[in-house]
């Protein structure tokens, strides 16, 4: 599927290029995807949604042909959730409901406790990206998220930068990842999409960046599994606008054990979970993806 994408000024300076599609009368999706993609990452459930859905798709800054600031400062949460309701301004939306993944899912978590508060997210749809109270702990906590995020410490590791300026993102996936291809799986055109964005050296800076900016602590596997003296985690109220939980269950990045707890941050949350794939659900199973926000959409409207 093709995606006509337009460009929109944020008051903040930044630009997003967009996709915004669907009757401009109806409910709507602002959908985040994550690293290391693009708009593209929903081009299934654009397809699927945006006869009876206003379905809204940014390349986030960082990638594609937005605006790509190289400072790791840029890329704090309290600015990329702020991009989300800049651009739903910019394009006359007053309320919507936010689905993310990856990234983009965690971005999403910040967008709906902020929507909650300011009125203007009614519902959120978030596959496989943890949520900001329970993940911290995981990291202290449990080996197998600790082992599979090390990850991070390699894409925040400024001795990399050389590289990244000189061939852009792959290498350093590559390095990241002990060699396994990103994307394997996914269809011929859309990995030589990726494979091209993925040359852009400001661009790779700019995702990276969201990793360096984050606040998440990533220890060495050999640090104690506990919960630091005096640990806090960050206090959120429960999240009381109706949640949808997708989880592929195959995910090396992102165990399951991060399902564990949801009731405890969410009211009333709802988990669907996706066997035997890994953790690009939204592309890999496209059709079970489609039906948990559908039902869920349906109900809730």
């Amino acid at each position: 599927m093709e995606l006509v994408q337009k460009r929109v000024a944020l008051a903040n300076g930044v630009e997003l290029v967009v996709v915004d599609e669907g009757p401009r009368d109806a409910p709507v999706l602002i959908f985040l995807h994550g690293f290391p993609e693009s708009h593209r990452t929903w081009r299934n459930q654009i397809a699927h949604f945006s006869d009876r859905y206003r379905c809204i798709a940014p390349d986030q800054r960082g990638y594609r042909g937005s605006s790509k600031p190289q400072e790791a400062s840029e890329y704090t949460p309290d600015k990329l959730i702020g991009d989300v309701f800049l651009l739903a301004d910019a394009l006359g939306v007053e309320r919507f409901t936010i689905v993310g993944h990856d990234w983009g899912g965690a971005i999403a978590w910040g967008v709906a406790y902020t929507g909650m508060m300011n009125g203007r997210v009614t519902r959120a749809a978030i596959a496989n990206a943890p949520h900001p109270v329970l993940f911290p702990k995981l990291l202290y906590t449990n080996r197998a998220q600790r082992e599979a995020s090390q990850y991070f410490l390699t894409f925040r590791d400024p001795a990399n930068d050389p590289l990244i300026r000189e061939h852009g993102l792959l290498p350093v996936l590559m390095k990241a990842f002990e060699g396994r291809e990103v994307g394997s799986n996914m269809e011929p055109e859309e990995q030589a999409r990726l494979l091209q964005d993925w040359s852009d050296p400001d661009a790779a800076m700019g995702m990276l960046n969201y990793y360096r900016a984050s606040p998440m602590e990533v220890l060495p596997l050999d640090a104690p599994y506990e919960l630091p003296e005096g640990y806090q985690p960050f206090p959120l109220p429960k999240l009381p606008i109706p949640t949808l939980v997708i989880w592929a269950m195959d995910d090396e990045a992102l165990p399951p054990a991060n399902l564990d707890g949801l009731e405890e941050v969410i009211e009333n949350p709802e988990v669907v979970q996706v066997p035997g794939c890994g953790h690009f659900v939204q592309w890999e199973k496209p059709e079970a993806f489609n039906a948990a926000p559908g039902a869920f959409l349906q109900r809730t409207d």
